[in-house]
C-alpha cells in the first residue's frame, strides 16, 4: 500500500512508540504538528508522532469545493448519512501506518491513534477493528459514524480509550460525543470522557490532560525489546 503523505516528528532518536494523529476535515497535518512542544513531554520520550495529510476530495456540504477530507460529509447533520465507504478507506490508509510501525520495530502496544472531529471518526473505526491489540484511542471532538456497522475486535477490547469534547461545539454537538461514549460502554469498553468550557477547538487544559495521558500510557506498556 502507498501511504498517505504525513508529517513526522521524532521526541528521540531510536523511538520506542508512535503516535498517528488524524486532522480534521479541511486541515492538514500541519494543523496538529506544533502540538508536540506544547505536550511538554519528558526529556527521555521517545515517541514517533506521525500527521497524515487526509486526501482532498469533493465535499457535498460545502457545495462540492475539494478539500482535504477523510471521507465526505453529506449534510449539517453530521451523523444521518454516512460516507462509510469513504471513511473506511481512510480507515485502512491509517492500516497502512501502523504496519509500517511494526515494519520499523515498534510494538503495536505502543502505537497510540488519535483524531480530531473527522479524524476522530476514523480513529474510532481503525482501532476498534484493528486485529492486533494497540496502545491506546484518543476521540477528540469527534463522533462514533460506524457505531452499528464496526466489527469490534476483542483484542482491543481492554484498550485506553479517551474522549474529549467542548461544551459548546456547534460542528460536532457534544452529545454526539457522549453517544458514542455511551455506545462503547455498552460494548464492554473502559472510557474516560472530558468536556472543557470550548467550541470545535482544542484547549490548554486539554493539552496537558493529553499530555498526562500519554505518559501513563507509555510509561506501563509493554516495551519493544
Amino acid at each position: 500500500m502507498t501511504l498517505l503523505p504525513a508529517i513526522e516528528q521524532e521526541t528521540n532518536a531510536r523511538p520506542d512508540s508512535t503516535v498517528i494523529w488524524l486532522h480534521g476535515l479541511g486541515a492538514d497535518g500541519n494543523d496538529f504538528a506544533p502540538i508536540v512542544p506544547e505536550l511538554r513531554l519528558p526529556a527521555t520520550a521517545a515517541i514517533r508522532f506521525i500527521f497524515p495529510h487526509a486526501p482532498a476530495i469533493p465535499v457535498t456540504i460545502n457545495g462540492g469545493y475539494v478539500m482535504p477530507a477523510w471521507y465526505d460529509i453529506m449534510e449539517m447533520q453530521i451523523d444521518r448519512r454516512i460516507d462509510s465507504k469513504g471513511l473506511m478507506a481512510s480507515a485502512r490508509a491509517i492500516n497502512g501506518f501502523i504496519d509500517r510501525e511494526l515494519d520499523r520495530g515498534i510494538d503495536s502496544r505502543r502505537i497510540i491513534i488519535a483524531g480530531f472531529s473527522q479524524g476522530g471518526a476514523v480513529a474510532y473505526q481503525a482501532v476498534l477493528s484493528h486485529d492486533k491489540p494497540l496502545g491506546g484511542l484518543l476521540a477528540m471532538s469527534t463522533y462514533l459514524a460506524t457505531a452499528d456497522s464496526l466489527e469490534y475486535k476483542a483484542v482491543n477490547k481492554e484498550i485506553p480509550i479517551k474522549v474529549q469534547h467542548g461544551l459548546h461545539d456547534p460542528i460536532v454537538p457534544e452529545h454526539l460525543g457522549r453517544k458514542a461514549v455511551a455506545r462503547l460502554i455498552k460494548e464492554g469498553y473502559q472510557v474516560s470522557y472530558q468536556s472543557y468550557p470550548m467550541e470545535h477547538s482544542v484547549c490548554p487544559a486539554q493539552i496537558d490532560d493529553i499530555s498526562q495521558w500519554l505518559q501513563s500510557i507509555l510509561s506501563t506498556a509493554c516495551r519493544s525489546l
